[in-house]
């Protein structure tokens, strides 16, 4: 049993480029709420050029300050903030109903993700719980990974099995939770599906809680890994240390149906936009890793 992360096909998320995009979205929003009255009423000032410039004289820096990247997200918040009252004084004329369900969508995104980047800079900090990354996917979150090669990905978490050579997705999230918890359901639908329990469970010390170890002695299943709390003085047997050598090695299946998952069939990147067909496609490259 493991966890590993299907990264989505987003750009990566800057607090500077977030709200910028968010302000050219509101900005085309305005100009379709201001074409029936084209003609007849001022279309509202949004400062769009200077915005960009602002934006720009940032974001083409080499290695911005983190005094002047604080400064520009201040302007951005400031543009975004004008937009959305535009907006609020613009639907006394015309109706929301006139935006498309696609418009409509990202102002409500737009709205909750201004709310999480004010708060985030009035706060001077950088997490907010359910933190939007992505305009277009607002489903998709952060997950903190500590992977050497990235320390953060953006996609959907998923918790699999694999037993004689099948995975198994065991769960699958866009919040991030701990893979410990997994176990003992795992273990239980093991048990709908071949009568028994399994003999042992190959995993990660993350796995070897008190509460999993507990559950796992009650039903006679050896959970792989060091014994808690402190080592013995003469250090563990040679039975112990080749048990230990011959789990760890026979683990690494999982690793590898990670591996084979993300160079040959996409898993490494989901492209589809949605939550519903992001999990579907998630779920369908299993199905062929399996058939293969």
């Amino acid at each position: 049993m493991d966890a590993t992360c299907a990264p989505a096909d987003i750009k990566y998320p800057t607090d500077l480029g977030l709200l910028n995009h968010a302000r050219e979205i509101l900005e085309d929003i305005i100009d379709t709420l201001h074409e029936p009255h084209i003609g007849m009423m001022a279309k509202p000032r949004t400062y769009r050029n200077k915005a960009r410039q602002a934006y720009l004289s940032v974001s083409k820096q080499r290695k911005a300050s983190q005094k002047t990247i604080r400064k520009a997200v201040r302007k951005q918040l400031s543009f975004v903030k004008r937009d959305l009252q535009i907006i609020d004084q613009q639907t006394v004329e015309t109706p929301l109903t006139h935006l498309s369900r696609r418009q409509y969508r990202r102002l409500l995104v737009i709205q909750e993700l201004y709310r999480q980047q004010r708060e985030m800079f009035d706060e001077k900090k950088h997490t907010i719980p359910d933190r939007i990354v992505s305009i277009h996917q607002p489903h998709v979150r952060p997950m903190v990974r500590g992977k050497a090669g990235s320390q953060v990905e953006f996609g959907a978490k998923i918790a699999a099995s694999v037993v004689d050579g099948y995975s198994r997705i065991e769960r699958m999230e866009w919040d991030n939770f701990n893979e410990a918890k997994t176990l003992q359901d795992s273990v239980e639908s093991y048990k709908q599906r071949h009568g028994v329990y399994p003999e042992a469970i190959l995993a990660d010390k993350l796995y070897r809680n008190r509460e999993n170890l507990r559950y796992c002695k009650e039903r006679g299943i050896r959970l792989s890994g060091p014994r808690l709390g402190r080592p013995p003085k003469d250090g563990p047997s040679k039975a112990v240390l080749q048990q230990e050598r011959e789990d760890a090695s026979e683990r690494n299946q999982i690793e590898g149906k990670f591996g084979e998952g993300k160079r040959r069939f996409g898993l490494g990147l989901i492209r589809a936009r949605l939550a519903n067909t992001s999990q579907t496609v998630i779920a369908l490259q299993f199905l062929v890793m399996n058939l293969e």
